[in-house]
């Protein structure tokens, strides 16, 4: 466990909520990484996903989060903090979002929530890398003051480091 607090597993927004996953929520993350084009994982693949995201939310103190919006209580993604390439101590923020609830604000309003989560733990700064070509994801982060650090390779091409102090 690090030196920094946990970070809240409860956050709400004006339009969403996160929360921890359940065991329900496999099917919605199966169909979200089905989306990505690379196949559909088994329900089990992905019940074994949420149980190794929760044992990890155990051990560093930070999560990824599933969102739902409020009024249709529907999960449309997931948002949080994550070692990734990063570290604990200086975690990346990552989200994912279905298709259709593209284009609204979700994005960028459920990684404002995570960001003073983040904050609150203690942390410093924050990490993102980003595909080259992920348009989308360089607009949220711009939003939230995120900064380009440096570019790296490696086997599925340019990847795009930004970073963002907190306060």
């Amino acid at each position: 466990m690090s030196s920094y607090e946990p970070m809240s597993l409860h956050l709400q927004t004006e339009r969403l909520t996160l929360r921890p996953w359940a065991d329900s929520d496999a099917g919605r993350l199966r169909d979200l990484h089905a989306e990505r084009g690379n196949g559909t994982p088994t329900l089990e693949a992905t019940q074994g996903i949420i149980e190794a995201q929760l044992a990890r939310t155990e051990t560093t103190g930070i999560a990824l989060l599933p969102i739902r919006r409020s009024d249709e209580g529907d999960l449309i993604g997931y948002c949080g903090l994550i070692v990734g390439r990063a570290s604990v101590e200086e975690p990346e923020i990552a989200y994912e979002l279905f298709k259709y609830a593209h284009g609204f604000g979700y994005a960028t309003e459920a990684a404002r929530a995570v960001l003073d989560a983040a904050a609150a733990t203690g942390r410093t700064r924050l990490w993102s890398t980003v595909r080259t070509w992920n348009t989308a994801s360089f607009r949220v982060l711009e939003k939230l003051g995120f900064e380009r650090d440096h570019v790296t390779t490696d086997e599925r091409g340019e990847l795009v480091w930004l970073t963002r102090t907190l306060r």
